[in-house]
């Protein structure tokens, strides 16, 4: 038999060569297509059901935009947990607070590792390695994790004060000086990276962003926007499908490489300079000096670099967006405003805008705002994907180990077995119960580390911004968090540019304290 096709395949071939060639490619691609169909089909996990695709793509082509919720309206049909196929790739998504706690609460060390993706792992992040919250589980993200921890500790966080009153009070001067005095509306997104970058710079390596004009400030927010799409679990087709990364003319790989270069450079000069004032004895505290000195925590330069990536891509991607977002909404609504003065009043007066920077939170308001902000606009509404380290049961169906899992906090903190209006954007529902879970930093052993320095410093730029300002829109915005999405297929969502005025409460006083704070305090350079 096999001698039969072998002399019909050279008889083919021989007599009828065009034919051949014009046949060849299509029989290769539909066997092609075959195999790897039965390779996703045996891929599945048994038990979960879930969307039905299309061959080769799986589901990608259905959410690729807006995907968090996507995957929420599609929790109402198949379960709060089920199976989508990106490519090869089958995942589970997770779309209830309650479901969430089971799987993330319960299982915590099972899901404690990360799924390595071609494009950010193997391309982008194969030479200055992987921030924290990437990297799979090893012996080294351990040793990681706790010099990130004693960092970012509640003890830790109290001692960046200084850096939080510096900071949030250059926001307040520029507010007063871009806006002239409340005469002009301003984009604010400038200002507010502004904001994100100094601090993330000054706990990390010692150094200021002291302005916008900066080169390196342009530098750094254009490499880190475009890391954060090579993080989007939708964005880079290669991950899911093998065959595309042998196509010569794909951009994906090249350009995540480009960006790679960039980034190297300004880590090595921020590195460096921070190498040579440690050297010179004229360094400031800072997180990754006091890594560096500490000779038990044994990092070595990869992980250095890797919390030094943590620090600066999680103050870009939260408190950039969460800020953007809610200066928008903010002058669109007064009576948020109204209320968060009326409740600052009670422990400040109007010739006291720069409010105490020791504040750790004592305006209930302020607290129920910011958290409210945190679960309407939700950071990472993918909450970045983890990977299991064993099998795990859940609801009597086998999860094997390696299965990938997103947490889609976006609907969890949506969820309406929590909230009776989870649609409505109302501060005051955290008054009322301060305890509800939020799930904007994630959950289980791989949460945020970061959110107890998040928190402190979206209350006091909140606290010091609204004390300051009237915020007043001077263009029309889309302020839902799905429809006015700039870029709907991004991990980190973020809304389109706008103007606000802000328009001192009082000025006068407004430009005193600003004087005294840097008479006092300098500049911080």
């Amino acid at each position: 038999m096999i001698a039969n096709v072998v002399a019909l395949v050279e008889n083919q071939v021989f007599n009828h060569p065009i034919r051949t060639a014009l046949y060849t490619p299509i029989l290769l691609l539909l066997s092609y297509v075959l195999l790897n169909e039965l390779y996703r089909l045996r891929a599945r996990i048994p038990g979960f059901s879930g969307p039905p695709g299309l061959p080769i793509v799986g589901n990608i082509h259905q959410i690729r935009v807006n995907a968090a919720e996507t995957y929420r309206l599609w929790s109402k049909r198949y379960g709060p947990v089920y199976q989508i196929q990106l490519g090869n790739v089958p995942v589970l998504v997770v779309n209830s607070a309650t479901a969430a706690r089971d799987l993330f609460g319960k299982h915590s060390q099972v899901l404690s590792s990360r799924p390595v993706f071609y494009t950010f792992h193997k391309v982008l992040s194969n030479t200055a390695g992987t921030t924290i919250g990437t990297s799979p589980f090893s012996d080294s993200l351990k040793r990681r994790r706790k010099g990130a921890a004693s960092a970012l500790n509640k003890p830790s966080v109290a001692t960046y004060v200084d850096h939080l009153d510096i900071e949030t009070r250059d926001f307040v001067k520029e507010g007063l000086e871009y806006g002239k005095g409340g005469k002009e509306g301003v984009d604010p997104m400038p200002m507010i990276q502004r904001l994100s970058l100094s601090l993330s710079l000054t706990l990390n390596w010692g150094t200021r962003m002291g302005s916008r004009d900066d080169p390196l400030f342009t530098e750094i927010t254009e490499v880190e926007e475009d890391i954060s799409r090579f993080r989007s679990t939708t964005g880079n087709l290669q991950d899911y499908i093998p065959l595309l990364r042998l196509n010569p003319f794909g951009g994906g790989s090249k350009h995540a490489a480009r960006v790679r270069d960039r980034r190297d450079v300004y880590l090595k000069r921020l590195n460096g300079d921070l190498d040579r004032r440690m050297k010179a004895g004229t360094h400031k505290p800072c997180i990754q000096a006091n890594v560096i000195l500490d000779k038990e925590a044994s990092l070595n330069t990869e992980e250095l670099t890797s919390i030094s990536l943590t620090m600066l891509s999680g103050g870009l991607d939260t408190i950039t967006t969460l800020v953007q977002w809610s200066v928008a909404l903010l002058a669109q609504r007064p009576d948020v405003q109204h209320a968060a003065i009326a409740a600052i009043r009670e422990h400040y007066p109007e010739d006291q805008p720069l409010c105490d920077a020791e504040d750790d939170q004592k305006v209930p308001y302020v607290v129920a705002l910011v958290r409210e902000c945190l679960r309407y606009f939700c950071v990472l509404r993918l909450a970045l994907p983890r990977a299991t380290v064993k099998d795990l049961t859940y609801e009597g169906k086998l999860i094997p180990a390696g299965t990938t899992i997103f947490l889609n906090a976006w609907a969890c903190n949506m969820d309406p077995s929590i909230w009776h209006d989870p649609h409505t954007f109302r501060p005051s529902r955290w008054l009322d119960h301060p305890d509800a879970p939020l799930f904007t930093y994630g959950l289980g052993y791989r949460m945020c580390a970061g959110s107890l320095l998040a928190n402190r410093e979206l209350y006091l730029v909140f606290l010091r911004m609204l004390n300051s300002f009237e915020l007043v829109g001077a263009s029309d915005v889309d302020t839902h968090p799905v429809t006015g999405s700039a870029d709907p297929t991004s991990l980190v969502t973020m809304s389109r540019h706008y103007k606000v005025v802000f328009k001192p409460r009082n000025e006068a006083a407004l430009r005193s304290a600003i004087e005294e704070s840097v008479r006092v305090k300098g500049t911080g350079d």
